[in-house]
């Protein structure tokens, strides 16, 4: 059978994406999304996990019984968490304590386990491989938009303390108001809500409008009423 790579890119990354829609993961992707360098951290984390997630248990599929591969799909996450962790203790300590718990937090996101059993443990290597990409990709790119939402209301700039993540020298930060104090409502938790709120609304309303314009004009009912002949 045929992958329709094109389907499954438009249902990772726009669809039926795990953020907006299937609302999945909402625990790190509230809570550290107050700046972009943490959201683009935590993304790129997820994305690493789910690909290697999804390509192991690809090529395990044929292997693993239906009774253990639950306990067997978590300990594949585990493993490639453990890997994302470490990476992160090496080469971006300063990111890595700011993110905190929520980078092995990883093993309990729930769209990584319902890609694993829902996808990757029933295809091939390569199918598997590139729905992992856009699955994360799509949650990646949720998480970057919050972030940078988050943190430009709350302090003005967006790209602040990029150097925890990246090796660059130049500062990236791009300033477009200045405030004495951040506006606390956006950084902290509720201003997560608020903004995850408006845009998986924004979603909807892009959705109906699309959906609409397909659509086909009904056809025009001519005026008056029709005589019609009944048999039995």
């Amino acid at each position: 059978m045929q992958t329709d790579y094109k389907q499954i890119s438009l249902e990772g990354l726009w669809t039926n994406n795990a953020a907006l829609v299937q609302l999945l993961g909402l625990c790190p992707l509230l809570a550290v999304s107050n700046s972009t360098v943490n959201a683009l951290g935590l993304g790129l984390a997820t994305i690493l996990v789910l690909v290697g997630s999804n390509t192991l248990v690809s090529l395990g599929r044929n292997f693993i019984t239906p009774t253990i591969r639950l306990p067997v799909f978590v300990l594949i996450i585990a493993g490639f968490t453990t890997c994302a962790e470490l990476l992160l203790r090496a080469y971006a300590i300063e990111l890595y304590q700011a993110l905190g718990i929520f980078i092995p937090l990883i093993v309990t996101n729930c769209t990584i386990l319902g890609r694993a059993e829902s996808f990757a443990s029933k295809s091939p290597v390569l199918p598997a491989l590139f729905d992992g990409l856009v699955t994360g990709v799509g949650f990646a790119l949720v998480l970057l938009v919050l972030g940078m939402l988050r943190e430009l209301a709350g302090t003005g700039t967006i790209l602040a303390n990029m150097d925890r993540l990246l090796p660059i020298n130049n500062d990236w930060t791009l300033i477009f108001f200045t405030t004495e104090s951040p506006f606390l409502l956006a950084i902290l938790p509720p201003g997560a809500f608020l903004f995850m709120g408006l845009l998986i609304a924004l979603k909807n309303l892009f959705d109906r409008k699309m959906a609409v314009s397909t659509n086909q004009e009904p056809e025009a009912v001519e005026p008056g009423s029709k005589r019609v002949r009944v048999t039995g």
